[in-house]
Parts: C-alpha cells; sequence; structure tokens
C-alpha cells in the first residue's frame, strides 16, 4: 500500500507533518494546504506575537474554504507530546484543555489541522481569569465604506490616547477592522468587558452620524463598535491569520499611518511575506506598556450615573421577519433570493443594513438564519412572517439517533 502523501518540516528541534499538502484550500486562488502552513512560518514572529501562551479555539476547514469549518474546543487527544495545552472555563462551568501555541512547530501542527485562521482567547495562560488584551471590534454594516471604518477608528485612537491607552491597528481580513490594547491583567472578563462598552458608546458618542454601540442588529446603522469580543467565551482572529475568503485576504497589523492609508485587499497570503520580510511585525512592540482601565471604568459610571442601561432592548418591537434558517449559508441566501423574488417592491424599498444575516453557532458548527428589518416598508405593503425557506431546525444537532 502506498504511503499517502505528506511532508516533513524540521522546526523548533521537532518534526511536523504536513498531510496531503497538495490539498486545495482556496479553490479560486489555487492554494494549497502546504502554501497555507508556509506562509504562516514566513511570518512566524509576528504570528505567535498575537498567540503566545493563549489557549485557542480550532476552527478547522479540513475540505477547504468551500466547506463548512467546524469548532473544536478541545485539543485532540491524538498529538504530539510537545504540545502545550491550558484549561479554559466557560460561563456555563464546564472547561476544555485548548491549544497554546508558542513557537514554529505548534503552529505549524495548527494549520495542519485545517486551522485557516488563529482563534485566541485574551487571556495568557499563566492567569486564565484576567485577561490582558482589551479588543475593539470595529464591525461596519452591509454597504459602509472601509473609508467610514477608518473614521471611525481615529475616533477610537483619540478617546484612547486621552485615557492614557494605546491602540494598535489592524485590518481584520474581513470587511471590518480591530484595535487591540494591551492591558494590565487586573480585572476579570466582565470588569474588561465594560470597559470596552464604556469606549465604544463614548465612540458612537462624538460620531454619532457613522458609529454605534447599540446592541441590538436591528437598530444599527455605520460602523458598530463590538464591546461583546471581550466576554469570556469569545475569540477573535489574532494577527496575520488568513481569513477564509477566495483571496485569502490576512488581518494585517500595520501603524496608525499606514493602517489610515491602507488598502485592505492588498494584503493577502501570497503579499504579506514580502511585506513582513521588508518591514518586520508594526506591532512588535505591542507588549512593551500595557496600560490601566481605570479611566474607561471611571467613565462606565459616569455612564450608570447619567442613567444610561446596559444593553437596553428597543423601546417598540421593531417590523423585523425570518425569511430563511439553514444549516449552510448559500442555502440561506438563496432563500433571501426567493424571497426578493417573491417580494419585489418591499425588496426594492430596503436599505443594506435591513438584511440580518445571523450566523449562530451549534453544536459544532455554525448555522445561519436572514431576517429583514422591514422599517421602511410602509405598514400596508410589509410581507407578513411566513415559515422561512428553508426552515431548518438547530435543535436538530442535539437530538441523538439511535
Amino acid at each position: 500500500m502506498a504511503k499517502r502523501d505528506e511532508v516533513k518540516l524540521e522546526l523548533a528541534g521537532r518534526l511536523v507533518t504536513v498531510t496531503n499538502p497538495g490539498k486545495v484550500y482556496f479553490p479560486q486562488a489555487q492554494i494549497t494546504k502546504l502554501e497555507l502552513v508556509q506562509y504562516y512560518l514566513s511570518v512566524a514572529e509576528g504570528a505567535l506575537r498575537g498567540v503566545a501562551r493563549r489557549p485557542m479555539n480550532l476552527k478547522r476547514y479540513v475540505n477547504g474554504i468551500d466547506a463548512e469549518p467546524f469548532y473544536q474546543k478541545r485539543v485532540p487527544e491524538k498529538r504530539p507530546e510537545w504540545i502545550e495545552t491550558a484549561t479554559f472555563s466557560f460561563p456555563s462551568g464546564r472547561t476544555a484543555e485548548e491549544i497554546v501555541v508558542n513557537d514554529a512547530a505548534q503552529l505549524a501542527w495548527v494549520v495542519n489541522l485545517g486551522c485557516v485562521d488563529l482563534h485566541p482567547h485574551a487571556v495568557r495562560k499563566e492567569d486564565m481569569e484576567q485577561p490582558d488584551e482589551l479588543r475593539i471590534d470595529l464591525d461596519p454594516v452591509p454597504g459602509v465604506a472601509w473609508g467610514q471604518i477608518l473614521e471611525v477608528a481615529k475616533v477610537a485612537r483619540a478617546v484612547l490616547g486621552e485615557l492614557g491607552l494605546t491602540g494598535w491597528p489592524k485590518t481584520s481580513g474581513s470587511r471590518g477592522a480591530h484595535v487591540w490594547v494591551r492591558i494590565h491583567p487586573r480585572w476579570p472578563f466582565a470588569t474588561v468587558r465594560r470597559a470596552a462598552q464604556a469606549l465604544a458608546r463614548e465612540v458612537a458618542r462624538r460620531a454619532p452620524d457613522i458609529a454605534t454601540a447599540r446592541w441590538w442588529k436591528e437598530q444599527r446603522h455605520g460602523v458598530f463598535i463590538d464591546y461583546n469580543q471581550n466576554a469570556r467565551d469569545r475569540t477573535t482572529c489574532s494577527a496575520y491569520s488568513v481569513r477564509p475568503n477566495q483571496d485569502a485576504r490576512v488581518s494585517m497589523p500595520l501603524s496608525w499611518d499606514d493602517f489610515l492609508a491602507s488598502n485592505p485587499l492588498e494584503f493577502t497570503l501570497r503579499t504579506v511575506p514580502a511585506i513582513f520580510q521588508a518591514r518586520g511585525d508594526a506591532h512588535r512592540a505591542i507588549d512593551d506598556a500595557p496600560g490601566s482601565i481605570e479611566p474607561l471604568l471611571a467613565l462606565a459610571d459616569r455612564h450608570r450615573a447619567e442613567g444610561v442601561e446596559d444593553d437596553p432592548e428597543p423601546e417598540a418591537p421593531l417590523p423585523v421577519i425570518t425569511i430563511a434558517q439553514a444549516k449552510l449559508k448559500k442555502d440561506a441566501l438563496e432563500g433571501l433570493e426567493r424571497w426578493r423574488a417573491k417580494y419585489p417592491a418591499a425588496a426594492a424599498k430596503l436599505a443594506p443594513e435591513d438584511v440580518l444575516v445571523d450566523a449562530n453557532r451549534g453544536r459544532a458548527s455554525a448555522w445561519y438564519r436572514v431576517r429583514i428589518n422591514l422599517k421602511n416598508v410602509p405598514e400596508a405593503e410589509r410581507p407578513p412572517q411566513e415559515t422561512p425557506d428553508p426552515d431548518y431546525d438547530p435543535k436538530s444537532e442535539y437530538i441523538d439517533i439511535h
């Protein structure tokens, strides 16, 4: 029997096997699994700076990015003895022994599992209860241009600077941007989230036409400052992560000058290694000067004194209907197109942000829901709530079949 196709790499004094190296992970760009591994090794200094000593969730695209990934919190039982782990506690009270990546061998081993992008927690393994990173996720609603995201980032930078904190910007590799803030690991998750929420509200207050801190998706406009990325169970893609889009875009760390002049489409798996070799890691000093969130907590106290509620519900029910629920995103979007064809007059009145595509975590993978906010459609012309098409039941993932 022929030996299966594999490549062995000597990294950090260890031998790492890349299985099925010629397997295509990015069909349009014809990027293989081995090329993905080689990319991460070419930027290993920066990539490791983003994940070092942090437990991570595994999001595995074992059949490439055109197939649905599955999520894995727990480290595989079959693993080399040199793979490091840490036990992470979730809000449910459950725990998981998760992978911690600290060197090039461990990095390559994780990517070989099918992890296209890396999703570390905001804590280090030596202190699993107190984050050392406050994360600002600038998440645009549909139709928002990159320039508007940059304007919101400028406001966030100004607020942070006034409060004695340093933000480190990077493209998200998707539609938005991230600003990471190193902090002293002195506060629990809930307190860090409260600080991030205060920051989001202050940014939205200063830039109300282009930014929002509203929790309810139906109420958002412009760029949502997603403070909930600081919740205990959340992970976000780390620096130099390749994102699962067809051009293999990268979450690229940049200086503020370069970030504010950037075009995120320019940073891909095939362009970033040369940039990294020429410039090095723009975030090389990110760990040098952690800051305090006490000024943000004082701001949160002022919000409370002013009667600002945490995540208030809409004052009146919004005219939102669910039109599709599906296991696969493409099936949900096909349902959206059928709805548009059925109700063309209403569809023509929708703003881009009125179409809400939700990715929801299932048992081991995501499922997708499409909702329509009919606020821009006159009440007499609003289509009714009907049985979603398709009508996937996510509870079916938890039913044991004997």
